[in-house]
Order: C-alpha cells, then sequence, then structure tokens
C-alpha cells in the first residue's frame, strides 16, 4: 500500500517537471519568435529607411554624375545638406560607390559657386549648422580616403575617380578655392574659414591622412610606368604640405611626411619629371632643409627607425639625396656639414643593419643595391629599384662631391696652415677635442653634438706625444677631422650599398679631384704621411672605426680601381694623377703601415687578417702597385724591403711555425729579399720530398720509374710513359734510357740517369712553335696557341707539359723557356684577383693590338666613327670566323660610352677565352707537383726566373769558384787557365751566354748562383771521342794533369753532357786552338754524342 503511494507520487512529480519544461520552452519560443520579429521589423524598417534615403538622394542629385557645367540646376544647399546627412550614415562602397562620385561631382560644383544659396559652405556659415556641417564634411573627406586606398590608378576610370576624389580632399582642406569667398562682402569671413580647414585638415591626419597619401603614390608610381599624372601629383603634395603649414612645420606633423611621404621610392625622381610644380613647392618651403635638421634629433631618429623598413629607409635616403641634388646651390652648402652629412651616414648604418654577408636562411633575399637583405623585400620596390640607385647615384655627382669635400678642397688651396696649428708641437686628445668642439658648436642638434662627443672620447688618450704628425697637419685637427667625417659618410656608403661600390668609387675617382687631394693631405701629416700618427690611433682604436680610419680606407680603395684602370701611358709617361715619385712615398707608407699593423700586438688578430677592412683595404692597393712595378719597375726592388725584419730571427720564428712571421709571408713576401724567398720555396721542396719518402736513398730504390725513349720520337715516347704516372711518382725520381737512331742503347757515362737532358729535349720539342701547342710572341714569349685543338690530344699534352715543367722546377732544373707574362700570371692565379687587369698585361702578348686599344681609349672624337663592334674577326685556314666579345657582340657599336668596356674585352678574349682550356690543362699538370701555395712567394717576373734561371750576366769568378775538374784537370791547370782567360778576356756577354748554355742546356745563370747548380758544373779531360770514351783511367788522369800529349786533338771539339753539367775538354796544345774549337762547338749547338 506504501509502495504504490510512493510511485504514483514519483509519477506525479515527473509530469510535473515536464509540465513546467514544456511551458519554459513555449516562452523560449515566443521570446525567440518576438527577437526574430523584431530584428525582421527592424531590418526592414532600416531597408525601408535606406531605400527612401537613397530615392530621395537620386531624386534631388540625380541618378548620373553631373557634368561640370551644371551650375545653373544646382540644388538648394540647404536642401542637400540634409539629404547628405542622411546618406552618409548609410553609405557603404559597395553599394553607394556610384552615388558617392555623384556626391563629390556636387560638392565640386556647389563650391565653384558664389550664389549663397547654391554654395555648400552656406551651410557651415549657419550659426545652427555649423558643428553639424563640419562632423559632415570630416566623415565624407574620410570615406573620400578609404576609397582612395581601393582604387587602382592603372585602370583608367579609377584613375580619373582618383583625380576626383583628390580634388575633393583639396577643396575642403583650403579655402583657396572656394568661389564665394571672392564675394567682397564675405571676405571678412576666410579667417574663420581657414580655421575651419584646419579643423578638417587636422581631423584627417588624425585619421591617417598621410597613410593614405603613401598608399596612392605607392600604387601609383611603383611600376614600370607611372600611372598618375602631374596634377594628381601635384594635388597629393599639397594636400601633404598643408597640415605642414598650418601646424608651423610641428615635429609630428615633418616625422609624417618623411615617413609617409619622402619615404615613397622615387619620389622626388617622378616629381622632377611629372609634376615640376610640385617639386617647386617643396623647395619653397624649404623641406629639405627642415627634414634634414628634423631628423638630426636622436628621439626623432629613433621614431623613423622603429617605423621605416629597411627598405624604405634606402628610398628615404634616396630622396634626401637627389633634394640635396637639387640643393646643391643654396641649402646644400649651409647643411652640407655636419648636418647632411651625419643624416646620410645614419640612415646608410639603419640600412646596413639588415645586410647580411651571405644567403643565411630562407628569409633572406637578394636586394639589387645592398646586397643579402635579412627581410623581405616589398613587392611594389622591384620596379623602382632602378629608379632608387639612380637617385642614389647622385651622392656621388661632380655636383654635390664638389659641396661635400668644399672643405678638402679649400684645405688644399690654403698656402699656409693656421698660427694656431704651425705653432703646436703635437696634438693631445685635449686638443682634439677642442677642435672637433669647435665643429660641434654650430651644429643645432643635440644628437650630433654626442655624436662628436663620443668621436673624441673613443680617441681617448693616444700616449703622451698625442696624434703627432710632425708636418703642416696633424690628425685629429679641425679641417683633417671634418674632411675625415666626410669620408667617413662615403666609406659607410660602399659597404652599406655593396652592389654599387664600383659606382661609388668611380664618382669619387673621376667626378671629383678627391683622391689626389686625400694624397697632399696625407702626405702633410708628417713623415711617411703620418705613419706614427696613424698607429697610434690604431692603438688607442684596434677596430679601425674612428672616421680617419674610414678616410684612409677610402683612399686607398679609391686609388685601388684609378690605378687598376690606368694604361701605362697615363701611369709611367703622362704620370696622371700620380707621378711615381708619388708612388713609390704611397708603397713605402703602405708597405711599413701593413707591416707594423701585424708585428704590433693586438693591433690586429693575425689569425684573421682578412676580417680586418683596414688591413684589408690597405693591402690590396700594396699588392697592387707591387705587382704593377714587379711589370715595369718604377722603383728599384730594395724598395720593398723592410728594414726592421731581421732574415735569421724571421726565417727561425717561421720555422718554429710563429702566426706573425707565417702571415707576413703568406700576404707580404716581398719585404725579404728574393734570395730568402728562393731559399724558403727551396725548403719547402727539401721538405714536400721527405715527407713523401723521397730522399735519395728512396730514390735509389727500385720504386723509380724508368722509362725508355727513342731520340726521333721523344715527346710520344715521353707522354705514353708518363702521363699516367700519379703526382707521387712524378716527383720521384725518372731514370730515363735513350735509345739512337739506330735502335741502340746510347754510349756514354750517363745512359742511365739522363732525366736532365730528356726533360730538357722534351721541354724544347714541345715549345717548338711548328708543333702548334705553343706560338711566340713578337719578343720571342712562350704562350698557348689558340689553334692547338689542330693536334690530337692537344688538351693532355697540355697538362704533361705542365707536369713536365713543374719537375723542372720541382728539381731545381733551370730550362730555357721564356714566357709570356700573361701566361705565368694565370698559373699564378693572379688573373683570379679582382686587381687584376687584362689590358695591363696585353703588350706581353700583342703589343700592336695594345697600341691600337689605347688610341680608341684616348680617342677624342667619338668613337662609332670607327665602326666597332664586340666582335673579333680571326683568319682561320683562309676563312673569316667571327667571335662575339658578349652575346649579340657583332650587332652592338661601340660608342663613347662603353669603348672602355670594348677594350678590356677585346683584350680578356686574346689573353683568356681564346686559351682558357689550354691554359686550365696545362695549369692543372703545374700544380699536381707545384703547390700553388708555395709560388705565392714570387711575382711574375721572379716566377720565369726560377724557371729559366737568374736574368744577370754570367759571373765567371762565381762559376769557376764552383767548378768540380776530372780526368787529371784541375784548376791551375793550362788548359783550364786558357778557358778561363778566354771567356773573360775574348767572349762576348752573348758568347758567354751561349758557353753557359751549351753546357747546361740554359743561357741563364741559375738562382742563387752557381753554388746552387745541380749537378755542378764540371770539366773533364777527354783523349778521345765520345763513341771511344770509356771514363777516366790511371793513365788518362795522368797524361791530363802533366799535359802529357798522346796524340794532338786538333780535330776534335769540345762537347758536353748537359745532363750533367759536364764540358768535356781535349787537352789542347795551343790557346788560340782552344778558342776556335770552343767557339765554334757553342755556335754550332754541339752538344752530347756529338764531337
Amino acid at each position: 500500500m506504501f509502495g504504490t503511494n510512493e510511485s504514483n507520487r514519483g509519477a506525479f512529480l515527473e509530469a510535473t517537471r515536464e509540465a513546467r519544461e514544456e511551458r519554459a520552452a513555449e516562452r523560449r519560443r515566443d521570446e525567440a519568435a518576438t527577437k526574430l520579429q523584431a530584428a525582421v521589423r527592424s531590418w526592414l524598417v532600416r531597408a525601408a529607411y535606406k531605400r527612401k534615403t537613397r530615392e530621395k538622394f537620386d531624386q534631388l542629385f540625380g541618378t548620373e554624375p553631373m557634368a561640370q557645367d551644371q551650375t545653373a540646376v544646382l540644388p538648394p544647399a540647404l536642401d542637400a545638406f540634409h539629404r547628405i546627412t542622411e546618406f552618409i550614415k548609410i553609405f557603404r562602397l559597395k553599394t553607394d560607390g556610384k552615388r558617392f562620385e555623384i556626391l563629390t561631382r556636387y560638392l565640386l560644383a556647389s563650391m565653384d559657386s558664389d550664389n549663397i544659396k547654391l554654395t555648400y559652405v552656406s551651410c557651415g556659415m549657419n550659426k545652427d549648422l555649423t558643428l553639424q556641417w563640419i562632423h559632415q564634411i570630416k566623415d565624407i573627406l574620410f570615406a573620400c580616403c578609404g576609397i582612395l586606398e581601393e582604387l587602382q590608378p592603372e585602370i583608367s576610370k579609377e584613375n580619373r575617380l582618383l583625380s576626383l576624389y583628390l580634388h575633393l580632399l583639396l577643396t575642403f582642406t583650403g579655402t583657396s578655392t572656394w568661389k564665394i569667398l571672392r564675394v567682397q562682402s564675405f571676405e571678412p569671413l576666410k579667417p574663420s574659414l581657414n580655421k575651419l580647414t584646419e579643423n578638417v585638415m587636422g581631423d584627417l591626419v588624425s585619421r591617417g591622412l598621410y597613410s593614405t597619401l603613401k598608399h596612392v603614390l605607392v600604387r601609383g608610381l611603383c611600376r614600370g610606368k607611372a600611372a598618375l599624372r602631374g596634377p594628381a601629383i601635384t594635388t597629393i603634395i599639397t594636400l601633404a604640405l598643408r597640415p605642414l603649414m598650418a601646424a608651423s612645420y610641428s615635429d609630428k606633423l615633418l616625422s609624417l611626411m618623411t615617413i609617409h611621404v619622402l619615404s615613397v621610392p622615387a619620389l622626388i625622381h617622378h616629381l622632377d619629371a611629372l609634376a615640376p610644380e610640385a617639386l617647386q613647392m617643396l623647395q619653397t618651403n624649404e623641406i629639405f632643409e627642415k627634414v634634414v635638421q628634423f631628423v638630426q634629433t636622436e628621439q626623432n631618429l629613433r621614431i623613423i627607425f622603429n617605423t621605416l623598413e629597411g627598405s624604405y629607409a634606402l628610398c628615404l635616403l634616396a630622396n634626401l639625396v637627389h633634394l640635396a641634388h637639387k640643393e646643391s646651390d643654396r641649402a646644400l652648402p649651409r647643411l652640407a656639414f655636419p648636418e647632411f652629412n651625419f643624416v646620410v651616414k645614419r640612415l646608410l648604418e639603419k640600412c646596413g643593419e639588415y645586410v647580411t654577408t651571405k644567403q643565411s636562411s630562407n628569409l633572406t633575399q637578394w636586394h639589387p643595391v645592398l646586397g643579402w637583405f635579412s627581410r623581405p623585400l616589398d613587392h611594389h620596390l622591384n620596379e623602382p629599384m632602378a629608379l632608387v640607385k639612380s637617385q642614389l647615384q647622385l651622392l656621388w655627382s661632380g655636383v654635390v662631391l664638389k659641396v661635400m669635400f668644399s672643405a678638402l678642397t679649400n684645405m688644399i688651396v690654403e698656402q699656409e696652415p693656421s698660427p694656431s696649428e704651425s705653432n703646436t708641437s703635437g696634438i693631445t686628445s685635449s686638443s682634439t677635442a677642442s677642435s672637433l668642439a669647435s665643429i660641434g658648436s654650430y651644429v643645432s642638434s643635440n644628437i650630433v653634438r654626442r655624436a662628436l662627443d663620443r668621436r673624441l672620447t673613443s680617441g681617448t688618450s693616444v700616449g703622451s706625444g698625442g696624434l703627432r704628425g710632425g708636418g703642416s697637419r696633424k690628425l685629429g685637427s679641425r679641417e683633417v677631422s671634418t674632411v675625415a667625417m666626410v669620408c667617413s659618410m662615403y666609406y659607410s656608403a660602399i659597404t652599406t650599398l655593396s652592389q654599387l661600390k664600383m659606382d661609388i668609387l668611380t664618382g669619387l675617382c673621376y667626378k671629383s679631384e678627391m683622391v689626389s687631394q686625400l694624397w697632399q693631405v696625407f702626405q702633410s701629416l708628417g713623415p711617411n704621411c703620418g705613419l706614427k700618427s696613424f698607429l697610434d690611433l690604431l692603438s688607442a682604436s684596434t677596430k679601425a672605426t674612428a672616421p680617419e680610419f674610414h678616410m684612409l680606407m677610402l683612399f686607398c680603395d679609391a686609388t685601388t680601381l684609378l690605378v687598376t684602370v690606368l694604361d701605362d701611358l697615363e701611369m709611367y709617361e703622362q704620370q696622371k694623377p700620380f707621378s711615381l715619385h708619388d708612388y713609390a712615398i704611397m708603397a713605402s707608407f703602405l708597405n711599413n703601415f701593413t707591416y707594423k699593423q701585424m708585428i704590433h700586438n693586438g693591433l690586429i688578430d693575425v689569425r684573421n687578417v682578412q676580417g680586418s677592412p683596414l688591413f684589408v683595404s690597405l693591402h690590396t692597393l700594396l699588392l697592387l702597385l707591387y705587382k704593377r712595378n714587379s711589370r715595369r719597375n718604377y722603383v728599384p726592388d730594395t724598395h720593398w724591403l723592410i728594414k726592421e725584419v731581421r732574415i735569421s730571427t724571421f726565417m727561425s720564428d717561421l720555422e718554429q711555425g710563429d702566426a706573425q712571421a707565417q702571415v707576413l709571408i703568406q700576404k707580404m713576401p716581398h719585404i725579404i729579399p728574393h734570395t730568402e724567398r728562393v731559399l724558403l720555396f727551396k725548403k719547402y721542396v727539401a721538405n714536400n720530398k721527405a715527407k713523401l719518402g723521397l730522399s735519395d736513398a728512396a730514390c735509389a730504390s727500385p720504386h723509380s720509374t724508368l722509362i725508355t725513349v727513342h731520340r726521333s720520337r721523344l715527346v710520344e715516347n715521353g707522354y705514353q710513359q708518363l702521363a699516367s704516372l700519379s703526382p707521387l711518382a712524378l716527383k720521384g725520381m725518372i731514370r730515363v734510357r735513350f735509345i739512337n737512331e739506330h735502335g741502340l742503347d746510347e754510349a756514354g757515362i750517363d745512359q742511365d740517369g739522363v732525366f736532365k737532358e730528356f726533360l730538357e729535349e722534351t721541354l724544347k720539342r714541345v715549345f717548338d712553335p711548328s708543333l702548334n701547342l705553343f706560338r711566340l710572341t713578337s719578343e720571342e714569349r712562350l704562350y698557348p696557341s689558340p689553334t692547338s685543338f689542330m693536334t690530337e690530344n692537344h688538351l693532355q699534352l697540355f697538362e704533361f707539359v705542365g707536369g713536365m715543367l713543374g719537375k723542372a722546377v720541382y728539381e731545381s732544373i733551370v730550362v730555357d723557356c721564356p714566357f709570356a707574362s700573361f701566361f705565368l700570371s694565370q698559373v699564378l692565379g693572379e688573373q683570379q684577383s679582382s686587381l687584376y687587369s687584362s689590358i695591363d698585361e696585353l703588350p706581353s702578348l700583342d703589343p700592336e693590338l695594345y697600341k691600337s686599344l689605347t688610341y680608341i681609349k684616348h680617342y677624342e672624337g667619338d668613337v662609332s666613327d670607327l665602326d666597332l663592334t664586340f666582335s673579333y674577326d680571326e683568319d682561320y685556314l683562309g676563312e673569316i670566323i667571327t667571335h662575339e666579345l658578349r652575346p649579340g657582340g657583332k650587332s652592338i657599336p661601340v660608342t663613347n660610352d662603353n669603348k672602355i668596356v670594348y677594350i678590356h674585352l677585346m683584350a680578356h678574349f686574346k689573353m683568356h677565352v681564346q686559351i682558357r682550356d689550354q691554359t686550365k690543362a696545362f695549369i692543372r699538370g703545374f700544380r699536381s707537383i707545384i703547390n700553388p701555395e708555395w709560388l705565392s712567394l714570387f711575382s711574375v717576373p721572379e716566377f720565369q726566373r726560377l724557371i729559366s734561371g737568374d736574368n744577370v750576366a754570367v759571373d765567371l769568378k762565381d762559376l769557376r769558384e764552383n767548378t768540380l775538374y776530372y780526368g787529371g784537370f784541375h784548376d791551375k791547370h793550362r788548359v783550364v787557365c786558357w778557358l778561363w782567360d778566354i771567356l773573360e778576356r775574348d767572349f762576348k756577354e752573348e758568347e758567354r751566354a751561349l758557353f753557359l748554355k751549351f753546357v747546361t742546356s740554359c743561357s741563364k745563370p741559375p738562382l742563387l748562383g752557381f753554388t746552387n747548380l745541380e749537378p755542378p758544373f764540371s770539366i773533364r779531360c777527354v783523349e778521345v771521342g765520345d763513341d771511344e770514351d770509356t771514363g777516366d783511367t790511371i793513365g788518362s788522369v795522368i797524361r791530363g794533369f802533366f799535359a802529357i800529349r798522346k796524340r794532338d786533338p786538333v780535330n776534335r771539339l769540345p762537347t758536353s753532357s748537359t745532363c750533367f753539367n759536364l764540358l768535356k775538354l781535349p787537352n789542347y796544345q795551343r790557346k788560340s786552338t782552344l778558342r776556335d774549337k770552343l767557339r765554334y762547338a757553342i755556335n754550332s749547338n754541339t752538344g752530347f754524342e756529338l764531337s
């Protein structure tokens, strides 16, 4: 009974709960339906309101835009005001774009009316409507800005709308076009209405007017062909200037102008080309001067740097440079230093923050001006970057350089230094501070003052003597520091604008006198161009960041370019812009400075000398001057030696692995005498032999290589047996057995060890021009033949010949092979250097072509009259073959603008392109034996001497002291005394050279004298012909020693074994016989197996 009641109660509660939930759900449905109905009714009401508002708008203004001459049918301004008030509340660009155009045309037309009832400004004059009218205009103009950002100016229709809406902005931000104000009775209202427009402008600025203007400019100008026309551009610039002028050029407005307008890519270029009136407005309002002064302050700089991305900072710099060029005769002279100089340097530093040395990640982009750039490049910047580059190039144009370096020019013009400086024995850090402070005294901005202060304090103390130069000027004086800071700015341009470096240096070299004037300044700094002052400063500023070092590096980089392009006529004959004496002083300064940088602890990290820009700049110019001197001397060889270097100590340090000594010998081998470098080379070879186990004992082992060659097929047999050997085997002993013309082993004491003979004869034959592997220049110098491909396997033969020559150098075998210097420079790898100039080496190949190209270079008329093209015609077996120096070259005429390029391409073609494959093969073979690092010790002429011996007269005294005697001969023997007397008294220098060649196969003495001749020079007394000679016997030695005549050898000639540097001399009975026979022998080229 109780259980039944309990279940009924539960069912009742459940039913009650469900009923309650049902009622709640019903209420929710009712509420939702009510809300939905309300929303629908609201939407319907709003839609009806919008429809009615648009219908009223259309009824009043029409559905088509009003023509400009319809002022007579303008609706009353008050009616229009009410309709526009309603319309602007419901305005949507997507549906009301055309109505907004109609509205705009109406507003412009009404403002062009002098009827107070029709002009729209009349509503603003109504006290009851003024505030509402102002608010309405602000909304209209803001909507106008929104539309402008959506328009695409490249579309003709939208371009017209863009001009229309810009006109609307222009009309309501100023009263100059309001026709009603021309009525005399309304003129007193003009000041009040001006305030009204200023209020409107202020609202527009706060709501992003400058951002809109930048958007329009970037879209309209940053393309292949500008889409904006001149009037539209002028309107934009006017709109940008109006708030500035109204706010009296406040910092806030100048900041917006700088960030949003002057950073538009190539803006000033487009103003100059399309809207000169707009450019004139900028100049009239002194925008350049105001912006430069504004950007100097630290806070303003921070704002600009934080807002502008690197590429747009570069565009801002380009526009400022362009303005500076336009103001070169007005504002720039006043602002050049320090204001403009400082601003340019800081902007360059800003851009440099994003420059990387290589492509380090996928985010890195290639920038056409800055190189590898760590930020993505805005797509709007791709097309206008060429124009930005042209703007930046104005920074090193002639007119700007003249203004920027005016202080340098004035310094040179001055005849005497100021009394205050001439009476100063030295410049300490305090005197430097006072001189630089005087520069800062006329600088208005705090940041420049602080920069100058940092410049002073960074120098700190440079010793008790200070920056003493000992000359008429001091490093750290006001005038020198001024020039140094300008140079520092241009050096920053070189390092930041990496892709324009050559262009910048070219401008500095050829559009100004900067290089020669800086040289005069350096010379006035004291002994050796103020070397001590620079070293003292480097001790205080070890990272070489002081402007004085930037000045020095800029000079070195510019002079490097200048000297690289100078031909011999300009450098040695005309001596422009430097005399040969100047080069001598310059070389001495660079040599000593570069050396002392490395030997003074802490001045430079010897483990990474290439990481020091100062070292790289100085060392690059130093090597260029040294190599130029090696090719044609302007100073003696001793000029390059450093007196402080003690050879014994240096060599000991080098042997012990001292880091400084190793870097010095790698970077500046010329500072030690040539003799010591040759000994060092020989030591490198000896160490290499020891490392490879190629000592004399090892060479006598069965592992040495034996080859058999026929004299009639010397090259073929040698190539077949040696070309396949490894470099290690080639470096080891190679024993040669000759087969004579009868097919028999050659007789003679040296039949088993005549590799020297084989090497000399092989090289002699392959260098014979008739084989067509090599050719001779007009000076009888060897170089690879461009037509060697006619010979089978010619590249393999070149590699073989290179290996054989390398073997000769490796074994200190002197061979009489004079090579063209341009070819040797390629073997040394100098053509890979940025300093290499093909035109400089051309005289060593073709002096006549060099004269012709030099004539073209200095041709004062129009080169196009010569009817040249970028091509070269060659007669090949009666057929004319045209080689293009560049793609499509035969259709590219040579003009005054490109003649320098033509000259270098022609020289490059003749000396490199034509023989590229042959040279590569030869070098490959040569370097398989000789480590190229060993050759870095030598210049090209020194390399030739390493191959062919010393280019000096035969020193008979040295030769006699290092001669060995056999067969009974001795130094006091009658025949031997006759021989030396004949060589000294009867033979001319040419005959002595022929005698040396007769015995050793080379007409030049070995490097370091005959004590280094291998094998030693020897003279042997012989009684019989070579075919009967079985060597010395006791009898033959006794007869030779006592001059006992077995039979008179009057019919026999002297012979030689060049493989052993051995002269075989019969025991002549008369001196005249010896003289005549010897002269005949050396002129008949008799030698081995010939008597």
